[in-house]
């Protein structure tokens, strides 16, 4: 007999799951702290996930994911969570994603970042990058930040979304939030009709392709506030990309360009936590300094992360001096510190000169 869709979506806000699995083959599957886990109950048939899928998803979305294979939209269940929802076709038959969004904003403190990332939030331009790979909780981070302008700020706060995740009520700032599909048909269509729209702040949900980056740069230019996502890992990495996006004889303008916008650029990622209840984020954190901003100028970006071990006072740290740290709390194994480092060889040296052992 075929698990009720509410039992399922009620047992994942009860445990506190990140996402739900509905696939042919399988019964429904909950991640849990990183791994998944099968729900007690029958396999799945193609009859199921349909049933599942159209229950959920609105006629226009089922018609563009019959079109094109897939569709991703927020969906909120009664007033107990919202779920960023993917929904597609593989094998002929429907599958489905459900990612939990938490239904409350968390701190910055609480997400782990150091108070030094709350002092950027008062900066009246510039280019504010969050990256990391897909579900290491640059959504949740940036939905903080936001939060956190939203309470502060008397301005206007304009966010570009597919699909929108964390609805933003209005606080002492106006909020208005855009879903790619629904309200504009693309990033960059958005970006460009966001400068008529007296924006301060402006987030851009993902720069997928060189015009968004190109419109995002240009808006932090002049005289916006712009954070935008990719999915890179490392601040040298995340400066390569966004250049190499660009033909060659573009790619000195850009430079320049981000040289003088990019305020910081902050990496992470997820790692399940050493006594397995839960997961801890693991940061590295560049802000820009004269120094940064000349390399980035000169092309030498393989120095930054140089700038950024030096740069402590600043409140910038490495991904693997922040790994090494969380391994000595006891929160993360020493397994998981070794394989989401850099450097390998050298962490594992610090972590023996240290007295941290396998």
């Amino acid at each position: 007999m075929r698990i009720d869709l509410d039992t399922i979506l009620k047992r994942c806000i009860e445990i506190n799951a990140s996402d739900i699995h509905l696939s042919v083959g399988r019964p429904p599957t909950l991640r849990i702290h990183g791994m998944l886990q099968s729900m007690d109950g029958e396999i799945l048939t193609a009859e199921d996930t349909e049933h599942y899928t159209r229950s959920i998803t609105s006629e226009p979305h089922v018609k563009k994911m019959m079109e094109v294979g897939g569709v991703d939209f927020g969906f909120a269940y009664k007033d107990l969570a919202r779920f960023r929802v993917s929904a597609f076709r593989q094998k002929g038959h429907f599958g489905m994603v459900l990612r939990q969004l938490p239904n409350k904003f968390m701190s910055l403190e609480a997400i782990g970042l150091p108070p030094t990332v709350k002092e950027l939030l008062n900066k009246p331009r510039g280019l504010i990058l969050v990256t990391g790979p897909t579900g290491s909780g640059k959504t949740t981070t940036l939905a903080s930040m936001i939060d956190i302008i939203n309470q502060s700020h008397a301005c206007h706060i304009l966010t570009i979304e597919d699909p929108i995740e964390y609805y933003h009520q209005h606080k002492k700032a106006v909020v208005d939030q855009r879903e790619i599909g629904v309200d504009v048909s693309t990033f960059h269509e958005a970006l460009v009709k966001a400068l008529r729209q007296d924006p301060d702040v402006i987030l851009v949900g993902e720069m997928r392709d060189m015009t968004t980056m190109e419109a995002a740069i240009a808006a932090a230019e002049t005289g916006h506030l712009v954070f935008a996502t990719l999915h890179t890992t490392g601040a040298a990495r995340t400066v390569d990309r966004i250049i190499d996006a660009f033909p060659t004889n573009q790619q000195n303008q850009v430079r320049s360009q981000l040289s003088v916008s990019i305020v910081a650029v902050i990496s992470q990622l997820l790692l399940p936590k050493a006594d397995g209840k839960g997961r801890v984020a693991a940061f590295e954190i560049m802000i820009t300094t004269p120094a940064i901003s000349n390399l980035v100028r000169e092309g030498k970006t393989f120095r930054i992360t140089s700038e950024i071990q030096t740069g402590g006072r600043f409140g910038m740290m490495t991904l693997d001096s922040h790994l090494l740290e969380l391994h000595k709390k006891g929160l993360i194994s020493y397994e998981d510190m070794i394989s989401k480092s850099y450097d390998a060889n050298f962490i594992a040296q610090e972590a023996s000169a240290a007295g941290l052992k396998k």
